[in-house]
């Protein structure tokens, strides 16, 4: 072995764990953002089936007020 091997070899190893380190952060960061977009659309979907359940039960509530049978005077 030469005498550059004891600079190369060290010096690569650092570049690749300066890049490994650069792109794992980054990589890091975008599964936590996708994870974060992901809930919100969770949570709004869940809100919007919420909001629905609850409207579709007021319009049966009203339903059944409309469906009662009505009082009718005997015929005479």
């Amino acid at each position: 072995m030469t005498s550059e091997h004891i600079l190369f070899i060290p010096g690569a190893l650092m570049i690749g764990m300066f890049l490994g380190f650069i792109l794992g952060t980054r990589a890091a960061r975008n599964q936590f953002e996708l994870e974060r977009k992901r809930e919100e659309e969770r949570d709004a979907a869940r809100a919007a089936r919420a909001a629905k359940r609850e409207a579709a039960g007021k319009g049966e509530a009203a339903a059944k007020s409309d469906s009662a049978p009505a009082e009718t005077k005997p015929a005479s």
